[in-house]
């Protein structure tokens, strides 16, 4: 959490000017501290096993599980199942996979990943979800973060700001393409962050799942894709378990 220390002369200004009007909000687009777009791919440095390959069934140690997850993982057979339930909110960005990030409009992100031709809309000023039937993407709600001043994460130094994306009413899915479990009752958030070394521009995605029908604790895991220059490597390709 993030607390901002206004000086008593802002304050005492602010609260002369409580009944002056304000102006409209900036579009999410134009009020933007980082630059999201463009064409991203995955830079798989942990957990490769379970990422890079279909690894072996009980492989799953690192997770929190509880046991009704546990149980549950156990029993699934993705080869037989609809592979796409790799590749929904809670999977998708750890398929390794290339993004391109587009706006739809002043209020909409638009996500497109080449691994299992998914799209993800973040939703920005939508304090309610809509009605209707969950998916395997879900419905996201995203806002604009001031970040603490933080120059050196890894000697890399950081954009400021972030975004925040909320995630619900996803169908049931897996987290990695040996069958892990996330509900249907469980949320994703997720920080978007920028980051350079030199020339090289990252994407931070810090990730956690609350699912207390599957999961002991959060599950957290922060995911890394590098810059590309352009989308001559795009390569859209459908849902698959290899």
């Amino acid at each position: 959490m993030i607390f901002l220390l206004l000086p008593a002369v802002a304050l005492g200004a602010q609260r002369g000017q409580r009944g002056a009007a304000a102006g409209p909000p900036r579009p999410a687009r134009e009020a933007a501290p980082i630059d999201l777009t463009g064409y991203w791919v995955s830079v798989v440095s942990e957990d490769w096993r379970v990422r890079m390959v279909v690894a072996q069934k009980g492989d799953w140690q690192f997770m929190p599980l509880n046991a009704a997850g546990s149980r549950v993982a156990m029993a699934n057979n993705p080869a037989a199942e609809d592979p796409c339930k790799a590749y929904g909110a809670a999977g998708i960005m750890r398929v390794p996979t290339r993004l391109h990030v587009t706006w739809d409009n002043d209020s909409t992100l638009h996500i497109d990943t080449d691994a299992g031709k998914q799209t993800r809309l973040f939703h920005f000023g939508q304090a309610q979800t809509p009605a209707g039937a969950p998916s395997l993407q879900g419905y996201s709600v995203a806002q604009w973060e001031a970040r603490a001043s933080n120059p050196d994460v890894g000697g890399k130094q950081s954009a400021g700001g972030e975004l925040k994306v909320v995630t619900t009413r996803m169908t049931p899915g897996y987290y990695f393409k040996h069958g892990v479990p996330y509900s249907g009752n469980a949320v994703l958030t997720e920080y978007f962050a920028r980051l350079s070394e030199g020339p090289i521009d990252y994407l931070m995605v810090s990730t956690v799942v609350d699912d207390s029908q599957y999961l002991t604790q959060p599950f957290a895991k922060t995911l890394v894709f590098k810059r590309e220059p352009d989308g001559s490597k795009w390569n859209p390709a459908p849902c698959s378990i290899p």
